[in-house]
């Protein structure tokens, strides 16, 4: 057993979320170790909104493309495109985009480790200890140590962090997601494909609850899908999509699964020195699956909150990271929710879905809130149209 070393923070898991609070931990003179277990990828649709290249300093060469649209696609086969109006979404590859982050908390300071987390232990001094496994160039497993005056959990959906220390945690709703990465096709093929253009299919077929997409990345392209449903086939509705959109053919690079969580936590903290952060506390928004801008923001969240309870040692600072995150995003999260539900639930709403998207307001709105993260209220005569096409809608007064 190595000899334990004392950090102020141990991050736990080095994916958006927990790369980022170590970063900003360090930055701010903590003593910080992230811990990330390496040899995986997550499935993600890579979609970056201007907000966070804004606010987390993310540099232009990790953008692999620049979305101006997207393409709504109901069971129908009928197509709605939304372009965006001077912007665009950026999109990243998190076999890059990870790693770089990771590389960027450890030139503000913090060690970063490769180890695969094993479980916690609370010490006498009232300081936590860390198990890990790291792994050598031969394949030897070694068990190593260290302690901490705090721990955040950013490892992720189903976090062994979050199960082993957070009540609740273990009964956490997911969808699981599912994607292949595939070389993009060449220009003048006959693939139906646009290499500035998201395409998100609302199909049954392709997602009972949930839905499917097209998501270019440069000269590589994530097509994947999503669902709740156990026993439904995700390697089937991809396929069944790639040959659709005849990219059955292109080459697959990598296949990708894991579960995607549905809502936030009730409680991101055990009261004492853990803390949760990102997929593992649940910040993952409804109806869309974005997750790396909420992943990221709880990660600075609780960054924060760590910070003031290793200043204070009162374990109430470390509520103050989902309280912050709630204040300003729990609104948002509630009317996704809320759509998700009533929208998604079967292929005759998902039609009426997809024709609401037509809608120039509807278009207005959903994005300045994707594209600035908040809920748009400088235009009320807006939100008042969208309710009585809505209600016009669900009361089956318009035709999809």
């Amino acid at each position: 057993m190595q000899a334990d070393e004392n950090f102020d923070v141990a991050v736990v898991g080095g994916g958006p979320a927990g790369a980022t609070a170590a970063m900003d931990l360090a930055r701010a003179g903590f003593g910080v170790l992230l811990l990330e277990r390496g040899g995986r990828i997550k499935p993600c649709g890579g979609a970056i909104p201007p907000k966070l290249i804004e606010e987390f300093g993310i540099p232009p060469h990790l953008l692999v493309a620049r979305i101006r649209s997207a393409r709504m696609v109901s069971p129908a086969e009928r197509e709605v495109d939304m372009p965006i109006e001077g912007g665009f979404v950026g999109m990243v590859d998190r076999e890059v985009f990870d790693p770089w982050l990771r590389e960027r908390a450890g030139a503000a300071g913090a060690t970063v480790r490769n180890g695969t987390f094993d479980t916690l232990e609370r010490i006498a001094d009232g300081r936590i200890r860390v198990h890990y496994t790291t792994r050598g160039d031969d394949g030897a497993k070694q068990a190593c140590s260290v302690t901490a005056k705090a721990v955040i959990g950013a490892d992720g959906a189903k976090s062994p962090v979050a199960r082993q220390c957070i009540p609740g945690a273990d009964k956490m709703p997911c969808v699981s997601a599912y994607h292949e990465i595939v070389d993009s096709p060449a220009t003048g093929t006959d693939a139906d494909f646009d290499p500035e253009r998201c395409d998100v299919w609302y199909q049954g077929r392709l997602s009972p609850d949930f839905y499917a997409w097209v998501f270019p990345h440069g000269d590589r392209t994530s097509i994947g899908v999503g669902t709740a449903q156990r026993g439904f086939s995700l390697r089937g509705a991809v396929r069944e999509l790639r040959e659709s959109i005849h990219l059955s053919d292109a080459e697959t690079i990598r296949c990708e699964g894991a579960p995607i969580p549905l809502r936030p936590l009730r409680r991101w903290d055990d009261g004492r020195n853990v803390l949760l952060a990102g997929d593992a506390a649940g910040v993952v928004a409804p109806a869309s699956g974005e997750g790396i801008y909420y992943a990221m923001t709880g990660g600075r969240l609780a960054a924060e909150a760590v910070a003031e309870f290793v200043r204070s040692a009162n374990p109430a600072a470390l509520k103050l990271a989902r309280k912050r995150f709630m204040r300003s995003h729990g609104r948002v999260f509630w009317v996704l929710g809320m759509m998700q539900r009533f929208w998604y639930a079967n292929d005759r709403r998902r039609e009426r879905f997809v024709s609401m998207c037509r809608d120039p307001d509807v278009q207005y709105l959903t994005w300045e809130a994707y594209m600035h993260k908040r809920l748009v209220r400088a235009k009320p005569a807006a939100h008042m149209r969208i309710f009585f096409k809505d209600l016009a809608h669900l009361l089956g007064v318009v035709r999809p």
